[in-house]
């Protein structure tokens, strides 16, 4: 099994949000290393940290699992959607998606500050300088590690 950080901009997409529906399409992601990680190594079953972005407490705040493997990103192609691409030629499309279905809530918001002070971690994807994807691996213990503070 794998594991995996996703974010997301609460006022876009939160936590709360995906409680609600359930399961959601991992839709309009625009990186093609992210777009890699979902195609090349999320599997169904993985779990995923939730992570709230560009926020006034940016932090894990969820768990959810990878119910849908990669498959096309139908935003790409939709010219009302934020995320369109009209550089996306329908035969031979750029972008993919994944479903994550809601796990729960974490008891707390475990911050990046927090993060960023924790150690153990190693060479944390979301802790390295510049990074910016919004799917990340996290390693098994690097998952193990960051429960555990919860």
């Amino acid at each position: 099994m794998n594991h995996w950080l996703v974010k997301s901009e609460p006022d876009e997409f939160s936590i709360d949000r995906l409680a609600k529906v359930k399961r959601e399409p991992w839709s309009g992601v625009r990186n093609y290393q992210a777009r890699n990680f979902m195609r090349d190594g999320m599997q169904l079953g993985d779990e995923v940290f939730f992570y709230h972005s560009n926020c006034d407490v940016p932090g894990i705040v969820g768990l959810c699992t990878v119910a849908k493997l990669a498959y096309l990103d139908p935003t790409q192609f939709d010219p009302k959607s934020d995320y369109h691409d009209p550089a996306s030629p329908p035969d031979n499309p750029r972008w993919l998606c994944v479903d994550v279905a809601f796990k729960r809530k974490l008891k707390r918001t475990i911050t990046l500050d927090e993060l960023k002070m924790m150690d153990g971690l190693g060479d944390f994807a979301l802790t390295r300088r510049g990074n910016r994807l919004s799917v990340l691996p996290v390693t098994a213990a690097q998952w193990k590690k960051i429960l555990s503070v919860e």
